[in-house]
């Protein structure tokens, strides 16, 4: 429920809790991304957290996602602190309870979308046969089973972030974690993307989305609005946006406000470059659930 600042109160039977959560860099001097951050997001959900660039919510999105550690304040994911286990545990639950979803997508280049999709679950252990069987089974799902053996330079921009979808969803993760991922594609694509997040939805997943569109929060079934490392207030969406719309992160007029992204206080035209350092969406890297990035290997 919402408290104080519209922050929710951390509930221990949530999927997802934060408690009390402050994070800083060291980037010429202190910048404080996250502070006293306190939120919660139950099994099921569907949550967008939206603000200007550098407000922190990409750091929050990093902490939820096991790739940073909060520097007080607790990180709970499907009852797992993550800030009091290892980086191996943390690195295994990334693998298999949390899917990613990047803007620019990070595929791996010489890989075709089937081994790209495979890729988490070589670590994960599963055999050859069934990690690919797997892979083409997601593919399928979103709409890709005629371009299996395709590598990423053969897809276009929407195809390479539906394969970036199935690659998070080929675990079966219980929360999906989605930074600005319409930020890299047309309209059209930008649309389909987002009717592909809503039936995820549907299926019972939980998703946390990242964006600093409103067109695109409203997707979801609440907002939560984040300012200077703080939340300023949680949204619910009293009527949610329908698929076929405008939904790109980047400019264009907002169907209900009439103005650009620049031209309400709670978008910006741009989500790169943050002053806390890890406010871009794609600073931290490869993805974490594909921890052969950067190696090429067969799937």
């Amino acid at each position: 429920m919402p408290g104080p600042a519209g922050a929710d109160s951390p509930d221990a039977d949530s999927l997802v809790a934060l408690d009390g959560v402050t994070k800083t860099y060291q980037l010429g001097g202190t910048v404080t991304a996250l502070d006293d951050v306190s939120a919660s997001l139950d099994a099921g959900s569907y949550t967008a957290v939206m603000g200007p660039s550098g407000s922190g919510k990409s750091t929050l999105l990093n902490l939820v996602g096991g790739l940073d550690t909060a520097d007080t304040g607790t990180v709970r994911v499907d009852g797992v602190d993550l800030g009091r286990v290892s980086e191996t545990r943390r690195a295994e639950k990334r693998g298999t309870a949390i899917g990613f979803v990047f803007q620019t997508f990070n595929l791996m280049p010489r890989l075709t979308a089937v081994e790209n999709v495979a890729l988490p679950l070589v670590f994960d252990g599963w055999p050859q046969e069934k990690r690919l069987d797997r892979a083409r089974d997601v593919l399928d799902d979103v709409g890709l089973g005629d371009r299996y053996d395709h590598k990423p330079a053969e897809l276009s921009g929407g195809q390479r972030q539906r394969v970036a979808i199935a690659r998070a969803l080929a675990p079966d993760p219980s929360l999906l974690l989605a930074d600005e991922p319409t930020g890299n594609v047309d309209t059209d694509t930008g649309a389909a993307i987002m009717r592909l997040l809503a039936e995820i939805h549907e299926r019972g997943n939980t998703i946390l989305l990242v964006t600093h569109a409103r067109r695109i929060a409203e997707h979801a079934e609440r907002i939560v609005h984040v300012r200077d490392g703080r939340i300023e207030r949680v949204e619910a969406v009293e009527r949610r946006r329908p698929y076929d719309g405008d939904d790109r992160d980047g400019g264009g007029p907002d169907a209900r406000t009439g103005t650009g992204d620049g031209g309400t206080e709670d978008t910006d035209t741009h989500d790169g470059g943050d002053t806390d350092g890890h406010d871009g969406g794609d600073t931290d890297g490869a993805p974490a659930n594909d921890p052969g990035a950067g190696a090429d290997g067969s799937a």
